[in-house]
């Protein structure tokens, strides 16, 4: 998320009351732990709220407000226990029988990404949701779930555990989908599924999202979702509506097994990112040889604004204890192409590039 905060939305509250902007700092002060580095955005969210209830337009709003504030806090709570576990988001139809191949397909994948110590995330549905969850057992799967008007519960799995969450707005629970994902796992499916590809792609290319895998699964010799990269691909790229390059956010698998591997592929060195004002860092398990920093210069000079791709030992900016000593690379990207940023991302997790 960019540090730059809106001029709009950091407004002050307007009062008649001259100490509003005090009550708020003490009450911000009171109630935040005294060497918390997040003080100002609290801060800045009860001055939020302070505006919402000035502006007092309707108690639509103000129930929106609030049942957001609600479930975001709720699934941030609940989602910490399993801050430091790898996450798989898994979707595809709710309507597949569990006599289907895809099914037993889906169940194997929630297997091997138990094997892999990976969590599955779920809507935590029927369909390819109940397979995934059936293979991964219940301490290796989170699910999602979504409040209708109708009778709506969890698959046998997920039912009555502390390891599901249930939504009210579609929204949210898209949102942490993708906020929790270290990687996406795709099954044949119908619109829903189809709308969570296109959108995770979206949110990718623009930045909006990290780059994670993306990767779309299909039973051996099966025709899903290579019927739809042929149609990116004659339609979309031909045109230039995409870059060419994009086509590397997508990975075309037809077995459980290779989709874990293509998951272990991404994390064999590259562990995070994150922007850092104006550069990007990449967060690595281990430190490039130079003549590897030498080819990353060669090779994508492209994505960087100004200047070059740098390697340091550890974090110039204050992170968690676990993160401050991994080696990093720092640069000025661009933030265009993020398919040419997986090709990067590719170099840096082989072996050979890796310092003894």
């Amino acid at each position: 998320m960019d540090d730059h905060a809106n001029a709009h939305l950091s407004r002050h509250p307007h009062s008649t009351s001259t100490h509003l902007a005090d009550s708020l700092d003490e009450l911000a002060a009171q109630i935040t732990p005294a060497d918390s580095p997040n003080l100002a955005l609290y801060r800045e969210m009860l001055a939020t709220v302070a505006r919402m209830a000035q502006a007092d337009r309707n108690r639509w709003d103000a129930k929106i407000m609030l049942q957001t504030l609600r479930e975001m806090e709720r699934a941030f709570s609940v989602l910490d226990r399993f801050r430091h576990r790898r996450k798989v988001t898994v979707f595809g139809s709710a309507r597949t029988q569990p006599g289907h191949p895809v099914y037993a397909l889906a169940r194997d994948l929630g297997a091997t990404l138990a094997r892999y110590d990976l969590m599955a995330i779920t809507g935590a549905g029927g369909g390819i949701m109940a397979a995934v969850h059936e293979g991964a057992g219940l301490d290796h799967s989170l699910g999602f779930n979504i409040t209708l008007p109708f009778e709506q519960s969890a698959n046998a799995t997920m039912q009555g555990s502390d390891n599901l969450l249930s939504f009210h707005f579609f929204f949210l629970r898209k949102l942490f989908f993708v906020k929790e994902a270290d990687a996406l796992v795709l099954c044949p499916g119908g619109f829903g599924t189809l709308d969570e590809a296109l959108e995770v792609i979206t949110l990718i290319q623009t930045g909006k999202s990290p780059l994670v895998p993306v990767i779309l699964l299909d039973e051996p010799d099966g025709t899903f979702w290579q019927g739809l990269l042929d149609y990116i691909q004659q339609n979309l790229d031909s045109n230039g509506y995409i870059l060419a390059s994009d086509m590397n956010l997508l990975h075309l698998v037809h077995g459980a097994e290779e989709a874990a591997e293509e998951i272990a592929r991404f994390y064999a060195n590259f562990h995070s990112s994150r922007w850092m004002k104006d550069r990007f860092v990449i967060r690595m398990r281990h430190a490039l040889t130079n003549e590897a920093l030498s080819e990353l210069n060669q090779r994508f000079s492209d994505l960087c604004k100004t200047g070059d791709i740098q390697q340091l030992s550890s974090s110039e900016e204050p992170e968690a204890a676990e993160l401050s000593d991994l080696p990093r690379l720092v640069f000025a990207f661009t933030g265009r192409s993020a398919g040419r940023l997986r090709e990067l991302l590719d170099l840096i997790n082989l072996p050979q590039h890796w310092q003894a």
